[in-house]
């Protein structure tokens, strides 16, 4: 879909990476790493450093005790810390529980693993099914794949969610690995690391990583925290797929967390919930159907009540990201990424909204014009490459 956005200059809401700055002191770390010729292999399971950083934090921030020796490993993104986990601790013939939609890789993932996924509905501002999510387990079950906030739902588990998920767990001696990569990003409800919860701290494997809160999604610094048995199995899959993550970024993002304060995290979760506000309001004025997202910085939107030229609403939702690109100029996900093979969401796209203020007022100005206000798609500005997230 970026591809789709340079070739129609149409604003790209499709991939999640922002489009403003990193802070200014994760960059002058990494950039001081690289003089002080920090640029040789860091140890495979991560630098001393931010080892012990994340283990200082996750003490502070949940209260949860890990051993950076023993139950912390960095990796390439938490997209390979995922990977890696369920090659670890998947068997060919097991069953994983993944919620739908689903960020791209849950799935095929837990097929790479020549495992079986197993799909439970989370749908954006409904609560999960409980009883249809204690049908989906049995003897075969050896995780369960839990994304909160999620992406593309935007849902943020609620405690009595999550102790549900911890019984399952527990009663049927499962797993549960968690992308927690949007703790920070939160709107409404709490996050609760699944692993705090009584009964889970040896069976759950914690992933998460810097791409989303600090605006670095390039650098590919993810990590796992798991427990010593889990973690040594991890660190073997691990050692193979990538050997280490980027030493010299690895040091920076150490001194992110040892050095922001609470405010930062405040203010990171305060300023994308001004965005959301914005591109939801304009979305909803647009004729979409939607809710607001209690967490991550996506909307899943339903795009059939759209009368558009056409009949834009009876497309099929590939042909309708295609056509709000072409004749907007505004760029979404087709919905049905999120959904297994026939799964759904052939009349739903995502929109991002990592974006500047600038970028989402002028995405939100085409997107009015579907709902008949002055002005036509045909008549829009050029958007200059450079501000609207992708080069050109």
């Amino acid at each position: 879909m970026t591809r789709l956005a340079r070739e129609y200059r149409s604003i790209n809401l499709a991939q999640g990476f922002p489009n403003f700055p990193a802070p200014e002191l994760l960059k002058d770390a990494a950039a001081r790493a690289i003089h002080d010729d920090i640029n040789q292999y860091a140890i495979t399971w991560g630098a001393q450093r931010l080892r012990d950083a994340l283990a200082r934090k996750y003490h502070d921030w949940y209260g949860l005790e890990a051993d950076p020796e023993r139950e912390i490993t960095v990796t390439c993104g938490a997209t390979e810390a995922m990977i890696a986990t369920l090659l670890a601790v998947v068997n060919a013939g097991d069953e994983v529980i993944v919620f739908e939609p689903f960020y791209e890789n849950y799935g095929p993932d837990t097929i790479l693993a020549d495992a079986r996924p197993v799909y439970v509905p989370l749908e954006p501002g409904r609560p999960l099914d409980l009883d249809r999510l204690a049908a989906a387990f049995s003897s075969r079950t050896r995780a369960i794949i839990v994304n909160t906030p999620s992406n593309p739902a935007g849902r943020v588990l609620t405690r009595a969610e999550l102790e549900a998920i911890r019984d399952l767990c527990v009663g049927h001696d499962a797993l549960a690995v968690t992308d927690e990569i949007y703790e920070h990003i939160r709107f409404d409800g709490e996050h609760i690391a699944i692993a705090t919860l009584p009964g889970m701290r040896d069976r759950t494997v914690t992933i998460s990583g810097a791409s989303k809160t600090f605006s670095v999604t390039g650098w590919r610094i993810g990590w796992i925290v798991a427990p010593p048995d889990l973690t040594d199995a991890i660190r073997k899959v691990h050692d193979f797929l990538t050997v280490g993550a980027p030493a010299p970024l690895q040091e920076g993002v150490a001194t992110a967390l040892d050095d922001l304060s609470p405010s930062f995290y405040a203010g990171l979760a305060e300023a994308y919930r001004g965005r959301r506000d914005l591109l939801y309001g304009a979305l909803i004025e647009s004729g979409f159907r939607c809710t607001p997202p209690e967490g991550a910085y996506y909307i899943l939107t339903d795009f059939s009540g759209i009368a558009g030229p056409g009949g834009a609403g009876s497309m099929n939702d590939t042909e309708f990201a295609v056509w709000l690109s072409r004749e907007v100029g505004v760029t979404p996900v087709p919905g049905s990424s999120f959904f297994r093979e026939g799964g759904g969401g052939r009349s739903l796209v995502r929109f991002v909204f990592c974006k500047t203020d600038d970028i989402l007022l002028e995405a939100a100005r085409r997107l009015r014009t579907l709902s008949g206000a002055p002005g036509t798609p045909a008549q829009r500005p050029f958007e200059p490459a450079a501000r609207s997230g992708f080069q050109r």
